[in-house]
């Protein structure tokens, strides 16, 4: 089959469609991020980068079949400003639609934020399909709620996988190991530029995960600790790393964990050039695979 990925970072559909078992003939990809796309090269060399998305044109293209897109959400999310179409980046979603129009492929997959009802409603409207929500929590050790919307007919009756930290963690600790008292030294280093440092509270919630208030009990932090519970990893994102207990050290996942949480191959994004930073950015970019691969397991590749 015949593939265009949009906003394709590092290709996490083509990972999903190798997982199973599904050839690929050609693999074409809009992407601009010079990261994104030595990482996608490296992994896969075949594939057929197009560039800026807004200059990629269907009737340049042969036969598409699968048709996939992840647009950028920072106009929808929740968590942000909520600019919705008004955000020149959250608008790239009707390059979507247009190439949707110009390729008529069989299969479309588009992947995005929770968002206002009304937001949601819009691209409902012009892919003629509702979203399905799904969290990756039940695929990953992260917890990871998206909406998708596609015309592949997947089950979506499932039964939710265990990953938990403990499962992707390396390396991790006996738990026992470390007093109350060094956690708390911990988590005022790790507050020391906030201005709650002197006065932050903390307790073990009831999967035994730290949890990190202010003096009115709002959350500052959450931060997985592996022990007796068997629980996920907060989100990660471009600019955010969850923060996790080892047993030792409390400190941010390390790369090669965000890529098991987002249940990629191991040092898929570890390139010479590529920093620690650069990784964060493009995992927290990403898709959960897995998630993607359950999706896409309804695709009639006969």
């Amino acid at each position: 089959m015949n593939v265009l990925s949009l906003f394709d970072g590092i290709s996490c559909g083509h990972i999903a469609l190798e997982r199973l078992g599904i050839k690929v003939d050609k693999y074409f990809a809009s992407e601009i991020d010079k990261n994104a796309i030595k990482v996608t090269q490296h992994n896969f060399p075949d594939t057929v980068q197009l560039g800026d998305v807004t200059e990629v044109s269907g009737k340049d293209l042969p036969k598409i079949d699968l048709l996939v897109g992840g647009s950028p959400c920072q106009g929808f999310s929740l968590s942000g400003k909520q600019l919705n179409f008004d955000d020149p980046r959250s608008k790239l979603f009707f390059e979507f639609v247009r190439l949707l129009r110009e390729t008529k492929p069989k299969y479309f997959f588009l992947e995005n934020v929770k968002m206002k009802k009304e937001y949601q409603d819009i691209i409902s409207r012009f892919l003629e399909v509702e979203p399905v929500f799904i969290n990756s929590k039940d695929f990953s050790a992260q917890s990871r709620g998206r909406l998708y919307w596609t015309n592949i007919p997947f089950d979506n009756e499932y039964e939710a996988g265990s990953d938990c930290l403990a499962d992707i963690m390396e390396p991790f600790y006996d738990t026992g190991n470390i007093s109350d008292e060094e956690i708390h030294c911990q988590l005022s280093n790790l507050l020391s530029t906030s201005k709650y440092h002197k006065t932050f509270k903390w307790k073990r919630d009831t999967q035994d995960r730290i949890l990190v208030t202010r003096p009115d009990d709002l959350k500052i932090q959450r931060i997985g600790r592996v022990g007796e519970g068997r629980h996920k990893s907060e989100i990660i994102t471009v600019l955010t790393q969850p923060f996790v207990f080892d047993g030792r050290e409390i400190r941010k996942v390390n790369p090669l964990e965000a890529e098991r949480l987002q249940t990629i191959p191991d040092g898929y994004t570890k390139l010479d050039g590529i920093s620690d930073g650069m990784r964060y950015k493009m995992l927290g970019n990403c898709w959960t695979v897995d998630v993607v691969r359950h999706i896409f397991r309804g695709i009639d590749n006969g």
